[in-house]
């Protein structure tokens, strides 16, 4: 029906978050479509870290509105938001060494049913979770090292496993953040080709570095800089924005 807005997985309105005088995040106005994939860029220190850890609850805002869906979250706790069907990963990997990639994904699996994540459990309760487990780790490539310590996995591997992580929350909503940081071009382009599988049915929301990797992913990108969003769109206008190519060329903002 013409008029009618498409229905939106994210959105914020006004969103601002300072520290001590400093505005990292600075009105953001942010509408992701549902099924899309939507990415956040900019030159370092634009804010896109902090706006992730705002829509995620990891941080209250100064000021502005979150709403996932039709529920306002600005003021929930990072696992409300997870019950709505929001999940992330980190720019950061953070995983047990010693534990194998099939027992984290089943401890995942775990902690979002009544069970929580109490690792005191027997082991006949745990494995319940294992053939959800294969699946996960079938769907993120590493269905031939489900026994590997993670510790032993190779950097593209941890990553690909911390995907299967947030994926056994079920989320319809995935955040990555730089989820291609530090990787080779063989790494990236399968982390590529994983984003474009596990995005069927689902919103992901991205903030990623490597302009390749946005323009073979997202349907609307929308640039920050200062903590402000500077252009939105499509890869290709905001690409060939003057205001985009000095902001990364001219580093300002940086």
């Amino acid at each position: 029906m013409a008029g009618t807005e498409a229905p939106t997985a994210l959105r914020t309105r006004g969103l601002t978050k300072d520290f001590r005088g400093f505005r990292a995040v600075d009105g953001v106005d942010l509408d992701v479509a549902h099924g899309s994939v939507h990415a956040l860029v900019g030159p370092n220190g634009a804010g896109k870290t902090t706006l992730f850890n705002l829509l995620t609850g990891f941080l209250a805002p100064t000021s502005g509105t979150i709403a996932v869906g039709a529920h306002d979250v600005t003021t929930a706790l990072p696992e409300e938001i997870v019950r709505l069907g929001v999940a992330r990963s980190f720019q950061i990997t953070s995983l047990f060494e010693q534990l194998s990639a099939r027992h984290h994904v089943e401890l995942a699996l775990q902690g979002g049913t009544r069970l929580g994540y109490r690792f005191w459990r027997s082991d006949r309760l745990v494995r319940r979770f294992t053939p959800r487990a294969m699946e996960l780790l079938a769907e993120v490539g590493l269905a031939d090292r489900p026994e590997a310590p993670a510790g032993s996995l190779a950097y593209g591997q941890k990553r690909a496993l911390e995907l299967a992580l947030a994926l056994a929350l079920d989320p319809v909503v995935l955040l990555l953040d730089e989820p291609t940081a530090g990787m080779g071009r063989e790494d990236v382009d399968r982390t590529i080709q994983l984003i474009h599988r596990v995005r069927q049915g689902r919103t992901v929301v991205l903030v990623e570095h490597n302009m390749t990797v946005v323009g073979d992913l997202a349907d609307r990108v929308t640039v920050l800089q200062r903590g402000a969003v500077l252009a939105e769109g499509g890869y290709a206008d905001v690409r060939s924005d003057a205001r985009v190519v000095e902001a990364y060329l001219g580093g300002d903002g940086a």
